[in-house]
């Protein structure tokens, strides 16, 4: 090992064991372990440029092992990133500094995207990868020729969401897709062989991936690996050779250097070991010039690169531009003219089919269930391993890789990626779903049979705490329209939403329409609005969404005729609504005094509107497998019993 790469890496080290130990919190093994591998990439591979952290054409790095995330962070100081300033590498794990505990994603900051679930950035990179792709095809490889190096542990390997994201990768042949395994052998719990006997050459293999097996501390192998990689022909694993805690005399191979700080004592003993004559965060002149060096070699690609791209700017203004308004209004007109019953899972197909027509951003998918999430278009074309000039996914039964995909097509440039499910599978998203809208990112989750009212599959498929576990996640939209004209509007504040996500949550079962007038706002925007009313002075508030809006007025008519006057709001949107002012909102809560919900789903996040005093109709058990009017039948959920409840509580 030549001195420079020496110091180089002993900086990542010695930035890393300091700032873990100042925080008295963290991980320094895998960065201690990873500094040689990623020392060579930045210094010879790696195309960045610090100056311009937004650059189309850099290559991504993701550090999917993100508790090693003080590797990132002293990639970022020491290569020039002003993000990252040593004061806040001092700050590590403390109150606003950028360098938290896990990578947090913040634009143009040289962090690609939110780690630390593992085996998530593993995911996320494929989505790079299949972006850069598309791109490629799209604008040329003039303008559109980086990779995606993702750096994985033993642990993102063990996670589930690993094999459905390489499966897929390999099967798209994501030739520029390079993974840096850290095979160091060490989880939390000690030795992986107590969890894990995987021969890994053999399940790479199997997925459709090169697979190189080097030292990771021999600089000559880590070299000719990554030079290797240059040239691929598929997706490939370095499966790098480490020593957690590399440097550490007592804890290098070890577990106790995974997790916790290795102590000041010990830090003593790797600097002696290490020939390391620094101080605690002191990184000489000399050493830190060389890594500014590095960083400042991205300048001149980007700048060779920027003359290409003022050629084909137009190109790429065209590739990237969105005009979804006219398809959307004309939809609305369509709606109102053809005026029939219609399943919203439907309404949702016919959007697209509007939305897909024209070019534009939009990259649609399903896991594995097309025909009956209604998410692809006859317009659409499919991707597949010899054609990425297209825009549609076929994810397979990989609902959580697919989830993970899209938050990486969403967070490399502008694609707005949508994927299919049934709602009741969002429990396998439901990780990735978090992490779209902690990164404020636009993207679409088209969740369909969202009720018992799929019927007969019976309650392994019929989702009842879904809806309320999505809402309560912050930053995300759950949208459950009650027509195709709520359904459309959905789509549209779905697509306007630049840093919310959206969770589409649509029917099987067909919906007679309640919207019979057009007006050119938007009222799914309000979150809950009035859809109708049997008087104007009215002593009872019925809240619905989605398929049991219709259920709604015809209980608020039934009860009409006993003289009992009521309105129905229709709540596309809890998420919306509770964002109104303060007026709007007590216009709609506070007109009547007697207060019932209707949702065919369990019943806790309704309470909010209609106080301890109203009534729940809903279902807070599991569903059964019959007929759905026969479900709907035996939860109660029905004219008859509502309306009955409703005057007894009115009356009481």
């Amino acid at each position: 090992m030549n001195k420079l790469h020496k110091d180089l890496s002993n900086a990542i080290r010695f930035l890393s064991i300091d700032a873990v130990q100042k925080a008295n919190s963290g991980h320094p093994g895998m960065p201690m372990g990873m500094a040689d591998v990623a020392t060579v990439l930045f210094k010879n591979f790696l195309r960045f440029n610090p100056k311009n952290p937004n650059w189309i054409n850099r290559d991504r790095f993701v550090l999917s092992a993100g508790h090693g995330s003080m590797l990132l962070y002293s990639l970022l100081h020491l290569t020039g990133y002003k993000s990252i300033s040593l004061n806040d590498v001092k700050n590590f794990r403390q109150l606003k500094s950028i360098c938290a505990g896990h990578p947090e994603y913040h634009p143009g900051t040289g962090i690609e995207t939110t780690t630390g679930p593992l085996g998530q950035g593993i995911a996320n990179s494929v989505g790079f990868a299949i972006a850069e792709e598309i791109l490629k095809k799209k604008l040329g490889k003039e303008i559109i020729n980086h990779k995606t190096y993702v750096l994985a542990g033993d642990g993102c390997l063990m996670e589930g969401i690993s094999h459905e994201a390489m499966s897929l990768a390999g099967h798209l042949k994501l030739k520029n897709l390079v993974m840096l395994f850290d095979n160091n052998s060490i989880s939390i719990d000690g030795p992986t062989s107590l969890a894990v006997s995987d021969n890994f050459k053999k399940r790479f293999e199997s997925y459709g991936w090169d697979y190189i097996l080097i030292n990771g501390h021999n600089e000559r192998e880590i070299f000719s690996a990554l030079k290797k990689v240059q040239n691929a022909k598929r997706p490939t694993v370095i499966s790098c050779k480490t020593k957690i805690g590399y440097g550490s005399p007592n804890k290098s191979g070890k577990a106790s250097s995974h997790g916790s700080p290795i102590g000041l004592d010990e830090i003593k003993l790797v600097r002696k070991v290490l020939d390391w004559k620094h101080k605690p965060f002191e990184i000489p002149k000399s050493i830190l010039n060389e890594w500014r060096k590095i960083g400042n070699k991205g300048a001149k690609l980007d700048s060779a690169w920027s003359k290409i791209y003022k050629r084909k700017k137009n190109l790429v203004d065209k590739v990237f531009k969105n005009n979804f308004s006219k398809a959307l209004k004309s939809e609305k007109q369509n709606s109102l003219r053809e005026n029939k019953s219609l399943a919203s899972r439907k309404a949702s197909e016919l959007t697209l089919n509007a939305l897909t027509r024209e070019n534009n951003t939009l990259i649609g998918g399903s896991a594995d269930l097309a025909g009956s999430n209604n998410t692809k278009t006859k317009y659409h074309n499919a991707i597949n391993s010899v054609n990425f000039n297209g825009d549609y996914i076929h994810y397979g039964v990989r609902e959580h890789a697919m989830a993970g995909i899209m938050n990486g097509l969403a967070l490399h440039s502008k694609f707005i990626p949508y994927g299919g499910t049934f709602l009741i599978f969002s429990d396998y998203c439901k990780p990735s779903i978090r992490l779209s809208a902690l990164m404020q990112q636009r993207v679409i989750y088209v969740m369909t049979h969202d009720s018992i009212g799929l019927g007969e599959d019976g309650p392994t498929h019929q989702p009842i705490e879904q809806l309320s576990g999505l809402r309560s996640i912050p930053n995300l939209n759950v949208f459950r329209p009650a027509d195709r004209m709520e359904t459309i509007e959905c789509w549209e504040l779905a697509l306007k939403n630049s840093k919310t996500p959206s969770v589409l949550s649509l029917t099987r079962q067909n919906l007679e329409p309640i919207r019979k007038k057009y007006s050119n706002m938007n009222k799914c925007s309000l979150g809950a609005y009035e859809v109708s009313r049997t008087n104007k002075k009215i002593n009872l508030t019925i809240f619905a969404s989605g398929s049991e809006v219709n259920l709604a007025i015809e209980t608020s008519h039934k009860l009409a005729k006993d003289k009992i006057y009521s309105k129905v709001i229709s709540v596309p949107c809890q998420d919306i609504f509770d964002l109104q002012s303060k007026a709007y909102k007590k216009k709609i809560l506070n007109e009547a005094k007697f207060k019932i919900s209707i949702e065919a789903a369990s019943t806790d996040c309704w309470k909010k509107y209609i106080g301890t005093e109203g009534l729940a109709f809903g279902i807070d058990t599991f569903g059964k497998s019959a007929p759905y009017k026969e479900i709907y039948k035996y939860f109660g959920l029905t004219v008859q019993n509502i309306s009955q409840k409703a005057k007894k509580l009115i009356k009481s």
